[in-house]
């Protein structure tokens, strides 16, 4: 088991969250191997200036499928916990061959038992079946997962995803955004959502309310926090051999860590097994 940090695009906050889970489960004296969806090598940098153990990049394209597998089995075998940083957003990658696809909601049922696995689960999708604002509509066409996204790389390492959510302009549509997520394709298992750059508690109150429906796990809320901010530029963040405060940003998103999480629910996912 361990857990990918997932956006609904890019630029909502994936890396920042993962380095607060990061900074936090390292100043508990933990041991944690990160990851890397896709060739980036920026992320990475900061990946290992918090865990001090180089991030692995899980692609693909530039390696195989088989690979992937193989460099997440080898690096977790002595760690404590996991964490798999995803690229842009969750379905975002290249047209794939399809080999691994199913074409409907029926077909994958079919193939693993009434019911199934992933998406909102069963008791979501009974939630909505009961309500009287979401009829019943016929199954749907799956568009297949794109090779090399970071959907891709959950289902090849048989992974829960946390969905990163940017809620600074909006409050109700959250619950749209969410369900759209996990209906997508029912074979990823999203464990929850990571509501960030929340502006109030009235702004909490109305998301929360919307999300309530789906039954879908809060798993973390990150406010509006100015003061930590990691700088960009055109090809993604400044490396850290750049920025010279990076450490105390490191020390506030570690203390922001303690706090925003639901830890209950958190660290049974990160949990560490050895694999073959």
């Amino acid at each position: 088991m361990s857990l990918v940090i997932a956006g609904e695009r890019s630029g909502v906050g994936k890396t920042t969250v993962t380095l607060t889970l990061l900074a936090s489960l390292c100043r508990r004296g933990s041991l944690i191997q990160s990851f890397k969806v896709g060739p980036d090598y920026i992320d990475p940098m900061f990946h290992q200036h918090v865990t001090n153990r180089a991030c692995r990049n899980l692609d693909p394209v530039l390696t195989s499928e088989a690979y992937v597998q193989e460099c997440f089995a080898r690096h977790i075998q002595k760690v404590d916990f996991a964490l798999v940083e995803g690229v842009m957003g969750l379905f975002d990658g290249i047209k794939g061959s399809g080999e691994w696809g199913v074409e409907s909601v029926e077909d994958d049922q079919k193939t693993r038992g009434q019911g199934g696995q992933g998406g909102l689960g069963r008791l979501g999708r009974q939630a909505f079946k009961e309500n009287s604002f979401f009829p019943p509509s016929p199954p749907l066409p799956i568009p297949l997962s794109s090779f090399a996204s970071t959907a891709h790389v959950a289902l090849l390492l048989d992974l829960p995803v946390v969905l990163v959510i940017d809620c600074s302009r909006l409050s109700g549509s959250v619950a749209a955004i969410a369900y759209g997520y996990c209906s997508f394709d029912p074979r990823i298992k999203i464990a929850g959502v990571v509501l960030n750059r929340v502006g109030s508690d009235r702004h909490l109150s109305l998301l929360k309310d919307s999300l309530l429906p789906l039954q879908l796990p809060i798993i973390g809320v990150l406010r509006r926090e100015d003061h930590i901010t990691i700088p960009d530029r055109h090809l993604g963040l400044i490396p850290t051999a750049e920025l010279p405060q990076l450490d105390a940003v490191i020390e506030r998103l570690a203390n922001l860590g303690d706090t925003c999480f639901d830890w209950d629910r958190l660290l049974p996912l990160l949990k560490s097994e050895p694999l073959p």
